[in-house]
């Protein structure tokens, strides 16, 4: 009963100054006050007490989801049957496995025809080759009898004059009659013959030189030809590696070691060449490595880190009795959704026993910031005036407000960077109420901070 009068007494007290003080009073506000109530007043009691140093932890707790780090869709690319289903959901699969096997019998015969004609092209370039090498043994030859005809011709030239020597020497002997007049005869009979010889075998010249042309111009048909194989030959090589990279499409493989999530054929099905309104024939998913979706809050985005300095996170999951999951955030969309302006976040968990499973409901705690050893005062303690951010500290029983700068805010604690003494006393609450140089008297915090 004492102590509820002595509280009663307390609240007359204090009340009027109370009421003056609502909307920060000014110092002459205060006095005012202060005079108005008489001197029984003129005190105000202010809870006070020096900052505090503590460690300082910023955390967002999120609802998160759990989804598979990849998930691949199988869908078919040609029509066909299906001859052969491997695998069934919850199949485990590892990365290069045949799941499923369709079977087009008329893409098999397109391919022995075109096996066909690619062996054609390529024993035409064969026969082209052949042309050419025909074609160059032709220029060799030619050439050879080019020469020959050019040696028989100096030959008949060197007989040419000898039988003209010989022919103006007898010719000299028959004039003085040294000889018979047949033998000059004959002379000349030689002469002429060897002039004819002479004629012919420029003349076999010519004609070697005329077939040594031919023969050269049928090099570079010939090479025309080879190359015209050889073009014939890619078109059909590509023919045959269009049908063997469409014949590829007809087994389906696992594109990663994981798991068979859907099935949605069978044995003898008919399959059409997929389109965006037809399900998957099976959904493969990895879950070696699962990803944790969050969505974090705009006013919170700004301290979230990702990559290798990301933030420490946990992650626990209700449906493994509130198992956590130690891990860091992996990855932002660093945008905002403008929907419902958060920021989208992925934290990747290594799920090598399998506990974790796309689709899970968990809950997500992210470690925005930290402060070791913070100065900290409560945020009753702060005092906002215009642009100033002020607290108010007591020396020599009056009220002293001081700028001060903050820094991280967690629940009720704020971090002071600068401007406050850690041993200074500063009223806890109530401060916005109080006037610089407003007499006071200090009442220690009944509880530790």
């Amino acid at each position: 009963m004492c102590i509820i009068r002595k509280s009663l007494l307390v609240l007359s007290l204090t009340f009027p100054v109370m009421v003056a003080g609502c909307g920060r009073p000014t110092v002459g506000g205060a006095a005012e006050t202060t005079a108005k109530a008489g001197p029984a007043a003129s005190i105000e009691r202010v809870t006070a007490g020096p900052p505090q140093r503590k460690n300082l932890v910023l955390r967002t707790s999120q609802p998160a989801s759990i989804d598979a780090f990849e998930t691949t869709p199988l869908s078919p690319k040609v029509a066909g049957y299906v001859s052969e289903v491997l695998v069934d959901i919850g199949d485990r699969v590892t990365a290069g496995q045949v799941l499923l096997r369709l079977n087009v019998p008329e893409m098999l015969d397109e391919r022995r025809q075109k096996q066909a004609l690619h062996h054609q092209a390529e024993a035409e370039i064969g026969l082209a080759q052949s042309k050419l090498t025909g074609a160059q043994a032709g220029v060799s030859s030619a050439r050879a009898r080019v020469a020959q005809a050019e040696a028989s011709v100096a030959q008949a030239a060197a007989a040419l004059e000898q039988y003209r020597t010989e022919h103006a020497r007898i010719s000299e002997l028959a004039a003085a009659r040294s000889v018979t007049q047949q033998l000059a005869d004959e002379s000349l009979s030689k002469l002429r013959a060897a002039e004819a010889g002479q004629q012919a075998a420029q003349a076999g010249v010519e004609l070697a030189r005329a077939e040594l042309l031919e023969s050269e111009s049928e090099v570079p048909e010939a090479q025309a030809d080879i190359d015209a194989a050889a073009a014939r030959e890619r078109v059909a090589a590509a023919d045959l590696a269009y049908v063997e990279t469409m014949l590829g499409y007809l087994e389906f493989k696992a594109p990663y070691d994981g798991v068979v999530t859907q099935r949605n054929v069978d044995t003898g099905h008919f399959v059409r060449a997929s389109s965006e309104s037809a399900a998957p024939l099976l959904v493969v998913a990895r879950t070696d490595t699962l990803r944790v979706f969050v969505d974090v809050p705009e006013a919170e985005a700004a301290f979230v880190s990702s990559g290798d300095a990301g933030d420490s996170a946990s992650v626990r999951v209700q449906a493994l009795s509130n198992r956590e999951f130690a891990a860091k955030v992996t990855r932002t969309s660093w945008a905002l959704d403008p929907a419902n302006r958060s920021l989208h976040v992925e934290i990747d968990i290594l799920n090598s026993d399998g506990a974790l499973r796309p689709g899970m409901y968990a809950n997500a705690s992210i470690v925005l910031e930290e402060r070791q050893d913070a100065l900290t005062i409560p945020a009753t303690a702060v005092v906002r005036q215009g642009t100033e951010t002020l607290c108010c500290v007591v020396r020599d029983g009056k009220i002293h407000r001081i700028p001060i700068q903050l820094g991280l805010r967690v629940a009720d604690d704020v971090e002071v960077l600068a401007g406050l003494d850690e041993h200074a006393t500063v009223v806890l609450t109530r401060a916005e109420a109080l006037a610089d140089e407003q007499p006071v008297e200090v009442i220690a915090p009944d509880i530790k901070r």
